[in-house]
């Protein structure tokens, strides 16, 4: 294995940390895919036989990608957040990332990113680099051009501009609990239970590969869609899937079936079933125990 393959091979095993990174500075799933493809291209131009902390290194460069990116779009006065309650867009797929499983399951995509929109993108950086992602405030220093000390500042600043506001930090873990409490009603065959954690009009859509698959194409009422998942998802797994909390099933190290669940007013008003193999391919999955 030559050194471009070798570099190749390793970035891939951090490409859900460096999306993680872009997408909270950028608010946007296609720009921070964008930024992870250039990091690459500035990485591979560079070449990585002199770096000693890989990570680092990578981190360093999308985010220097993304606050230039994020400079621009200022300057333009252009608003990119996506209108939807959670991006759950393909993205690539990548390995569990600790980092990644924490910070996506202690907020909620869109919301947060309209919180941190009230910064400067100075000031993002360092709150999402440090607060979000533990990365010293010597590394960050470097990307904003000042000192440690004036880059504690800034994220001292983010800190107090977001005081005060909506900041759903334990929202996500209240949608874990519902999801949890899903899966376990669901291989428990415990009908009654599901029927507390659906809303009235829920609705199961499945794709095209799922229902060749023997899904039903669509599922309309709790009663119903208890009925459809009690006994069932002996398999599933929790996970975070492209950020947001669902579920997966795979066999033979193969991910089959990806669940995404939609909530309002902490009960589930919609589950889709994702068995496209292009589809699953560019999601983002990160396992989690549970």
């Amino acid at each position: 294995m030559n050194e471009q393959e070798w570099l190749a091979e390793r970035f891939e095993t951090h490409r859900a940390r460096l999306r993680a990174v872009a997408y909270r500075m950028l608010g946007s799933a296609s720009e921070a895919d964008d930024a992870v493809q250039e990091s690459w291209l500035r990485a591979n131009r560079a070449g990585a036989a002199d770096v000693d902390n890989l990570r680092a290194w990578l981190t360093t460069i999308v985010a220097r990608v993304s606050l230039n990116m994020l400079q621009s779009r200022r300057t333009r006065r252009e608003e990119p957040i996506e209108g939807r309650e959670e991006d759950t867009r393909p993205a690539h797929a990548g390995a569990g990332d600790p980092e990644w499983e924490v910070v996506e399951a202690d907020s909620v995509g869109l919301a947060l990113l309209v919180v941190l929109e009230a910064l400067s993108p100075a000031e993002r950086l360092a709150f999402v680099l440090h607060d979000l992602f533990g990365v010293p405030f010597e590394e960050i220093a470097t990307i904003v051009d000042r000192s440690p000390a004036a880059t504690r500042q800034l994220a001292s600043r983010a800190r107090r501009r977001l005081r005060g506001r909506d900041v759903p930090a334990r929202r996500g873990a209240a949608r874990r609990e519902v999801v949890e409490a899903f899966l376990a009603a669901s291989r428990g065959g415990d009908f009654d239970e599901l029927l507390t954690l659906l809303a009235s009009d829920v609705v199961v859509r499945a794709d095209g590969a799922a229902v060749s698959g023997g899904a039903v194409a669509e599922v309309r009422g709790a009663r119903a869609v208890a009925r459809t998942f009690s006994g069932r998802a002996r398999g599933a797994r929790l996970a975070l899937v492209d950020g947001a909390w669902g579920a997966v099933w795979s066999t033979g190290g193969r991910l089959r079936v990806a669940f995404t669940f939609a909530l309002v007013d902490g009960v589930i008003v919609a589950i889709d079933l994702l068995a496209d193999a292009v589809t699953l391919d560019r999601l983002s999955v990160v396992f989690v125990e549970g």
